[in-house]
């Protein structure tokens, strides 16, 4: 990814964002403040920018959010593997694709009974969802405030998932096959240890087949679509302004993200 250029009409927004938690400077006819100890007197560091893609503005918050909504996908983001780092890369690459489907024109949410239908699959296939009793309103509700998160944040996500899942199979995935083999392998040799490691029971295969072919068709075409989104940030489109994010180094945790 480039780093930070200048952009016209993006100075405002940058000055509001990472300029909250800035002093201002007394004017020459105003006496100093008088010195207090009192915590309403320290600055206070606000949400800032720490990338900006095309017409979009990615914040901290952004990021530590997209951490907490990892839990709904312990399959594809597997314990340990949720950094700062992968989460933006995340973010970055769903901005992208969301771009180019507005560009052509193609949908970009999901009508909504799919996404309901869709998300009550999902609450039997989490694995930590067994305690919490996911299939009943109440225990999704525990589930989501346990990761910090809400309804209508997951819903809206889920069905951007749902479109742009779409859109790839239609763009890349032509062809593509993914064998029983493939998918028990997976299984048996990075599903099973993965959830071992962070003292959760893998459920029974046949429980999760779907969503692991899904995983694996993801990464089939993997490299088609990696390609596509290298042009799109050779064009430009993405700059990271905050270097604790940069993708060379490993970024430090966001705020909150922990």
């Amino acid at each position: 990814m480039r780093t930070s250029a200048h952009i016209p009409g993006f100075s405002a927004i940058l000055a509001l964002a990472m300029g909250a938690s800035c002093a201002q400077t007394p004017s020459p006819q105003a006496s100093p403040p008088a010195p207090s100890s009192s915590p309403a007197h320290l600055p206070i560091e606000l949400d800032h920018v720490v990338a900006i893609i095309g017409s979009n503005v990615l914040l901290q918050s952004d990021v530590a959010q997209e951490m907490h909504l990892s839990a709904l996908e312990p399959l594809q983001v597997l314990p340990g593997e949720n950094t700062p780092g992968s989460a933006l890369t995340r973010l970055v690459d769903r901005t992208l694709i969301l771009e180019q489907m507005a560009q052509q024109q193609q949908p970009t949410t999901t009508p909504e009974p799919e996404v309901d239908k869709s998300l009550a699959e999902l609450r039997r296939q989490i694995p930590a969802c067994a305690k919490f009793d996911c299939e009943t309103p109440e225990g999704w509700d525990r589930f989501l405030q346990s990761n910090d998160l809400n309804g209508e944040v997951v819903e809206r996500r889920w069905s951007q998932r749902m479109a742009i899942l779409r859109f790839v199979d239609l763009r890349f995935r032509s062809g593509i096959r993914i064998s029983q083999d493939q998918i028990a392998t997976y299984y048996q040799k990075t599903l099973v240890p993965a959830l071992a490691k962070d003292n959760q029971k893998a459920p029974p295969l046949a429980e999760v087949s779907a969503r692991i072919q899904e995983i694996l068709l993801q990464q089939q075409v993997s490299g088609l679509f990696q390609d596509w989104l290298s042009s799109l940030r050779d064009q430009g489109n993405v700059q990271i302004v905050d270097p604790a994010y940069n993708t060379d180094a490993e970024p430090k945790p966001a705020a909150g993200s922990q």
